[in-house]
C-alpha cells in the first residue's frame, strides 16, 4: 500500500531573530541558536516545523554595509523582498525548535522559544558561510517560513538515509521522526573523518561513512549494495544534485522503489549559485 504523508500549510511570517549561542559540532558544521529579536513581529513560539525537511529562508546582512534588509509579507500572503537594498537569502533546515526560557539582566526568566540551525562552513565562498564563521551573540538576521510541513509517513519498516554535509540536519530529523524502533541505515558522503562527530545527531542509525577524497561513484555503489527495497522501506536522500541523479534513477528503475517511498532533493549543485531545491532533481525523468 502506498505511503501517505500528512501535509500542512502555514501562514507565511517574517521574524527577526538574534544569535543566542554558537557551537561547533565539527570543524565545518556550526550550530547557531537564535532567539526572538523583535517584539513587533511574530515570535518563534508561533512557528510550526513538524516535518523532518521543514526549512526557513534566512536573510543575511549586506556583506559590505552590514545592513539587514528584511522582507515583508504582501497583502495576499506572499513574500516581498526589501526594495532599495541588498537582499541575500539561503534556505536552511530547522534543526530544532524548542522551548527555552531567557534570563534577563535582572535575573527574571521570560518564557520563549529557541531555533537551532546548523550551517556548513566552507570559508568565504558563500554569504551564509562567511556570516556564520563570524557570528556572535546579538547578531541579527531575518527568517521567513516554514511555508508548510510534510510529515514522515507511518508504517515504515526501514529508513535509508543518503546525505552529504548540507543534508545532515534533515537526516537527523528523519531519524528522530521515525523513532527508535525503526531500523535506519545512513550513507553519509562527507569530506573526511572530521565530520564524523555529527553522527551522534543521528541517534540509533547505522552509519556508513564515505569520504569524497576517496573518489566519485561511492554513493551509488553504497546504495546498490543495499539491494532491492522492501515495500515498506523509505529513502531520504539529499545533497549535491548531480551526485543524486543516478542514485534516484537506480532506486526508481532498478531497485523497484515506488515514488512514494522516496524523498530525493538536490540541496546544491556544483557551479550553480543558490539552487532551487524545490525543482525536480532530474527534469528529464520526473515522477
Amino acid at each position: 500500500m502506498p505511503f501517505e504523508r500528512a501535509t500542512a500549510r502555514h501562514p507565511l511570517a517574517v521574524r527577526r531573530v538574534h544569535v543566542h549561542a554558537v557551537r561547533d559540532l565539527t570543524p565545518t558544521v556550526r550550530r547557531v541558536t537564535f532567539r526572538d529579536g523583535s517584539p513587533d513581529l511574530p515570535p518563534l513560539a508561533t512557528m510550526v516545523a513538524d516535518g523532518p525537511e521543514d526549512h526557513v529562508k534566512v536573510f543575511f546582512p549586506d556583506p559590505v554595509t552590514g545592513e539587514l534588509h528584511a522582507p515583508s509579507i504582501t497583502a495576499d500572503g506572499g513574500l516581498q523582498r526589501a526594495v532599495g537594498g541588498v537582499s541575500i537569502s539561503r534556505d536552511y533546515t530547522v534543526r530544532s525548535l524548542r522551548p527555552g526560557d531567557e534570563v534577563g539582566d535582572d535575573g527574571v526568566e521570560t518564557p520563549g522559544y529557541v531555533l537551532d540551525v546548523d550551517v556548513l562552513l566552507h570559508g568565504d565562498e558563500g554569504p551564509a558561510s562567511a556570516w556564520a564563521a563570524r557570528a556572535s551573540a546579538g547578531d541579527e538576521l531575518a527568517i521567513a517560513g516554514p511555508r508548510g510541513s510534510v510529515l514522515a509517513p507511518d508504517g515504515i519498516a526501514r529508513l535509508v538515509v543518503v546525505a552529504d554535509e548540507t543534508a545532515l540536519p534533515a537526516a537527523a530529523r528523519w531519524v528522530a521522526a521515525v523513532g527508535p524502533d525503526v531500523p535506519v541505515t545512513a550513507i553519509l558522503d562527507v569530506a573526511d573523518e572530521s565530520v564524523e562527530p555529527y553522527g551522534a545527531e543521528l541517534g540509533h542509525a547505522s552509519i556508513e561513512w564515505l569520504y569524497r577524497e576517496d573518489g566519485p561513484g561511492q554513493v551509488l555503489d553504497a546504495v546498490r549494495s543495499l539491494g532491492p527495497l522492501a515495500p515498506e522501506d523509505v529513502v531520504f536522500a539529499a545533497g549535491e544534485a548531480t551526485t543524486l541523479v543516478p542514485v534516484r534513477a537506480y532506486l526508481r528503475h532498478e531497485a523497484g522503489a515506488r515514488a512514494d517511498q522516496l524523498s530525493v532533493s538536490g540541496y546544491w549543485k556544483r557551479g550553480v549559485v543558490n539552487l532551487d531545491h524545490h525543482e525536480p532533481l532530474d527534469p528529464s525523468d520526473p515522477d
